[in-house]
């Protein structure tokens, strides 16, 4: 699937690779060995694959299908990056508020390096940078501050300072694009740093307070410009600094 496809509940997904010939037309080649993978908003019923929400259908090398859609509240998916605050803590780990309806659930031992004795202590109120490990409507969601494919943090972990400010769910996905427009162009002239759930929050850090207004704002004004506009509505706002 090459263009992008608006879905609504129920609809049938084609997942099936297709090639082109000049004397049967499209083909199907799928191979026995290719490996298929849902993202959010799809699930395999029979022999078929079905949305389970409305949104915009996306493809990537014909291996992974997801559907994005502008919900009001958070839905936990496996493998996704979320922005969490700690609100509780216990014998086995952390309660984090990621947004959705159940707060997450963050080990004690889900960090780069934790052992029993050597651990993270987190305070209430911290802000941590997760990955959902652990989606399905049994049970609460769980997530880790590394990537335990790897052992390794990869940016996940501790928040300490900047501020967080909460987008459209819509939003924030354009934003994990390396190349959305109001990033490239608050990234050409403003030195900042930068994360991004999917749960619709964005940690940002910048050098002064003044700075760190000046992003959030260029970010919430973002999500209806095209990128010629982004970059004209950023200009506007770094001459007002």
């Amino acid at each position: 699937m090459s263009k992008l496809r608006v879905v609504l509940p129920g609809d049938i997904v084609d997942t099936h690779t297709h090639k082109d010939s000049e004397d049967e037309g499209t083909m199907n080649v799928d191979t026995p060995d290719r490996v298929l993978r849902l993202g959010p908003e799809l699930a395999q019923i029979n022999d078929s694959v079905r949305a389970t929400a409305a949104g915009v259908c996306h493809s990537k090398d014909d291996t992974q299908f997801w559907v994005t859609s502008n919900k009001r509240r958070y839905v936990a998916a496996e493998g996704e990056p979320v922005i969490g605050v700690v609100v509780a803590r216990h014998a086995e780990g952390y309660r984090v508020d990621i947004g959705s309806a159940h707060d997450a659930l963050l080990p004690l031992l889900a960090f780069e390096g934790a052992t029993k004795r050597n651990r993270p202590d987190l305070a209430l109120g911290t802000t941590v940078y997760a990955r959902v490990s652990v989606a399905n409507s049994l049970m609460d969601p769980e997530i880790e501050c590394y990537n335990s494919n790897t052992g390794k943090a990869e940016g996940y972990g501790e928040l300490s300072e900047g501020y967080v400010i909460k987008c459209s769910l819509g939003l924030t996905r354009r934003l994990f694009n390396s190349n959305a427009p109001v990033l490239v162009a608050l990234g050409a002239s403003v030195p900042m740093e930068i994360a991004v759930g999917l749960n619709g929050r964005v940690w940002i850090n910048t050098e002064t307070p003044a700075t760190t207004v000046l992003v959030a704002n260029a970010i919430k004004n973002s999500e209806f410009l095209d990128a010629k506009q982004c970059r004209q509505m950023v200009k506007e706002l770094l001459e007002k600094k």
